[in-house]
């Protein structure tokens, strides 16, 4: 069996509100190994992207984690709590070893800059390398997932793209 990756357990995200928190994970669990896809499915209101948002640490004010565990467990870093981190460490780490597609990737891009400037800048923030290393490094990943003329690609505006391409 593939080993473990991120173990939620009893995760449980709220929101303040003037009159009281509203309970928006309560109480989930789930594991995910090395090389599973899994899906967290439901309506609209059910608490999917907060899930999503938790496991990263991307909630924000009036958003809190009330209690819960989140371990993630990196080949570069061993187990992790990822609710004990800083902001400095989790960044650190997100987008280098855990990362998250969001719902709408139309929007997650700017317009007024290029695709690859913006995997460019990504890159070099959690990379730390210098830009032509981040650029070589991007034509990498464009060429990994398959996009038909990565050079062009790079250079496009997202308008310029298909919704699966972006």
């Amino acid at each position: 069996m593939n080993e473990l990756l991120l173990e939620v357990k009893n995760l449980k995200t709220y929101f303040h509100t003037d009159n009281e928190p509203i309970k928006a994970v309560n109480d989930i669990s789930l594991t995910i190994r090395r090389g599973e896809t899994v899906a967290i499915v439901g309506e609209s209101g059910s608490g999917k992207s907060v899930t999503s948002l938790s496991l990263m640490r991307l909630i924000q004010h009036p958003g809190f984690i009330d209690s819960g565990e989140i371990i993630f467990h990196s080949p570069k870093l061993g187990k992790i709590d990822i609710r004990e981190l800083s902001r400095q460490e989790m960044q650190l780490i997100r987008g280098n070893e855990i990362a998250m597609i969001f719902q709408e990737p139309m929007t997650s891009l700017n317009p007024v800059l290029t695709c690859g400037n913006q995997v460019v800048e990504t890159i070099r923030i959690h990379q730390r390398v210098n830009r032509k290393k981040a650029k070589q490094l991007a034509l990498e990943l464009f060429t990994k997932v398959k996009l038909d003329n990565p050079k062009i690609i790079f250079d496009a505006y997202p308008h310029q793209l298909s919704g699966g391409q972006k």
